[in-house]
């Protein structure tokens, strides 16, 4: 059951199966976005205490540790039993979500199931990751799957508690050892996994979790001589610091999820109903606070003007407000920031010429409300159709062909993910084959599944995630040759 006022347990650093305090004695605030009252004060880590967890995961990875030691199905029950715990402390990690986000509790209780989901999907996998064996003449050759070692992560505020799944689930899963900072805004259900993780009988040194900033602790986990691989989901700008740290170092492995501008294209011969539907939902989901967000909507000249209507009327039906309470739909930004920067789009836009049809002020002053936003005669070389607002901002095109569409699609620096909603397979199989997206969804939006992989082309970044393809980025191949004698 939601609890509004749910205290968090844990708020120091978690090192080595225990929760300290960071070496400095430094902490900061986590707040509320729909109150702007602190939650709580959280241990602030940084790169001494960076060097403590990676000393701690370096001894669990020993070849000679309790954890190497174990074999895959023992790996499945403790990930299994996380999961069993998670679902135990399910309300109570959707409410921590919910203060310490924003996102309607409605959400983030989905967020949590879908977070277990993940995890048992890879608890599934402790045992099949294979070698080869290669005909070599008079040799036997063979290759061997094997952990890469310890390994970071640097995980956003948008999606905490999936987030931390995504990234957990493949690592643990192969074997390696953990070192996760969460986003400064949002810390308080990272915390709660470490102790669930304890609890479920995790090694002491597997998984760690150091609060604190990306100039300091993030930094220094991606300049870290020890850390094998780096995992970051977040901005382009913090991906290229972060993929620079990784090569000046000890060219450590690196996985990226950036950003997005993603296209959602509706055809003349769709249900104007329900692309009015799926490409609201694809846009204002999560405040627009999503990389994938379909935030570029592409409509068919022939229906432009009923489909324009019918979204602005739908946004303005979109409930705003505090997101405990019951059919509230879209509670705050993160933080004033990303308020002044939402707000700072919307204003571009209307001096560029787009048409404000819906909102485009803030809502109150107490939190960081926007009200759902939605433009017309939107210009592909204005910024709200180029930059990544990360908000709850809808912009509308029109289009007149799949060719010019197809053009159109690409021509951002952006591929995280793109949407068609028509009738005509053709159609929609000549769009996903052509459009620059490491994820195309077809007369649905957003269907992310913990088996299918996840991530993008251009600027939106390196490697996937979810799926097998999630492993490859935790994994060694290793060649063992032996001469026949």
């Amino acid at each position: 059951m939601a609890d509004p006022n749910a205290k968090p347990k844990y708020t120091k650093l978690f090192i080595n199966n225990e929760f300290v305090d960071s070496v400095s004695g430094k902490t900061f605030a986590t707040f509320n976005p729909a109150t702007s009252k602190e939650i709580v004060q959280v241990s602030e880590g940084d790169k001494a205490d960076i060097d403590l967890a990676v000393k701690a995961a370096k001894k669990a990875f020993h070849r000679d540790s309790e954890w190497r030691k174990l074999s895959p199905l023992q790996r499945t029950n403790l990930m299994n039993k996380l999961c069993a715990l998670m679902d135990r402390d399910k309300a109570f990690l959707a409410s921590l979500e919910t203060q310490d986000n924003g996102k309607p509790y409605a959400e983030a209780l989905f967020d949590v199931t879908y977070s277990i989901l993940t995890l048992q999907y890879y608890a599934g996998w402790t045992d099949k990751f294979f070698g080869d064996t290669i005909p070599a003449g008079g040799f036997v050759s063979m290759t061997r799957k094997e952990p890469v070692g310890v390994v970071g992560q640097i995980i956003p505020w948008n999606y905490p508690l999936l987030m931390l799944a995504w990234k957990w689930g493949p690592a643990l899963a192969v074997g390696c050892t953990i070192i996760m900072k969460p986003a400064e805004q949002t810390p308080l259900t990272a915390l709660h996994m470490a102790a669930l993780a304890k609890e479920a009988g995790f090694p002491a040194g597997v998984i760690n979790v150091v609060n604190g900033f990306g100039p300091t602790a993030g930094a220094a986990i991606s300049a870290h001589p020890d850390i094998a691989k780096v995992a970051f989901t977040g901005s382009v700008e913090i991906g290229r610091i972060v993929m620079q740290a990784a090569a000046t170092s000890n060219l450590k492995r690196v996985s990226l999820e950036l950003g997005g501008k993603s296209p959602v294209v509706v055809f003349d011969d769709a249900d104007i109903d329900f692309a009015v539907e799926t490409t609201h939902e694809a846009l204002f989901s999560n405040h627009g606070q999503s990389c994938c967000a379909g935030s570029r909507t592409y409509v068919h000249e022939k229906i432009y003007d009923e489909f324009v209507a019918k979204a602005a009327a739908k946004a303005k039906a979109r409930k705003v407000g505090n997101p405990f309470e019951q059919n509230v739909q879209q509670g705050p930004q993160i933080d004033d920031d990303m308020l002044t920067k939402v707000l700072g789009y919307i204003e571009s836009g209307k001096k560029e010429g787009a048409k404000l049809q819906a909102g485009g002020k803030r809502i109150g002053n107490v939190g960081f409300f926007v009200e759902p936003t939605v433009f017309s005669d939107v210009k592909d070389d204005m910024r709200i159709a180029q930059e990544e607002i990360f908000g709850p901002v809808q912009s509308i095109f029109k289009f007149s062909s799949l060719e010019e569409m197809i053009d159109r699609a690409n021509n951002v620096q952006y591929g995280l993910a793109a949407g068609v909603i028509t009738n005509d397979i053709n159609k929609a199989l000549k769009f996903a084959n052509n459009v620059d997206a490491g994820s195309v969804w077809i007369n649905c939006y957003d269907a992310v599944l913990p088996s299918t992989p996840f991530g993008g082309y251009k600027h939106s970044g390196i490697g996937r995630e979810l799926g097998k393809d999630g492993l490859d980025n935790y994994l060694e191949t290793k060649t063992i040759t032996m001469k026949l004698l």
